[in-house]
């Protein structure tokens, strides 16, 4: 699906698409200065190209993996992924997103979340969540746009950095049903996606 941003006066087209595990140098180039410089990642060493491919690989059959092209160019990417392993926790779907900074702020990551939301739904789960570190207006600003809701907070929850850091929570109601349906996997729903 094609987008369109205004910027100085002059229309750019940007695509989303699934995601394949050769778009692994472009993911792992956008993620791994957040694992190195900032508390957005709780992880401390970026994963390998191998590492992220195999990431995709893996996520692609049950949730949604969206990116974000620019001009042939992959820009940001988004998503979803268990929220526990319980089994009662199996319609709830914890979703991130990342934008490389050279495009921040272009509303790259709303489209994004606007593609995966819907098809979440869809697949029937019953909320989505977003553990966002803080403080981060960015991110606290485009989940609560897009109708998540601060459902509570974790003080002191990880260590980067030399310092504590909280972690917030986000909420977004999807499917209502009740009792749920079974949740239909990404393999089966990729037609929400595609053309």
């Amino acid at each position: 699906m094609d987008q369109y941003e205004q910027r100085k006066g002059k229309a750019m087209r940007y695509t989303i698409r699934v995601a394949t595990p050769a778009d692994a140098p472009a993911l792992q180039a956008i993620y791994a200065p957040m694992v190195l410089d900032t508390a957005i990642s709780f992880e401390l060493i970026p994963p390998t190209v191998a590492e992220m491919a195999n990431r995709i690989a893996a996520t692609l059959p049950t949730y949604p993996y969206l990116v974000a092209e620019l001009d042939d160019k992959v820009v940001g990417y988004t998503y979803a992924s268990q929220h526990r392993t319980r089994e009662a926790y199996r319609w709830s779907v914890d979703v991130t997103v990342y934008i490389a900074p050279t495009v921040h702020r272009r509303g790259i990551g709303r489209a994004l979340y606007q593609r995966l939301l819907p098809i979440l739904e869809k697949q029937g789960f019953h909320a989505a969540y977003a553990g966002i570190a803080l403080p981060n207006a960015g991110s606290v600003g485009i989940h609560e746009a897009l109708g998540f809701s601060h459902i509570g907070t974790y003080p002191e929850v990880g260590f980067k950095q030399g310092r504590w850091h909280d972690v917030g929570y986000w909420r977004k109601p999807l499917c209502t049903a009740t009792p749920p349906a079974e949740i239909l996997a990404f393999s089966e729903a990729r037609r929400y996606v595609e053309p």
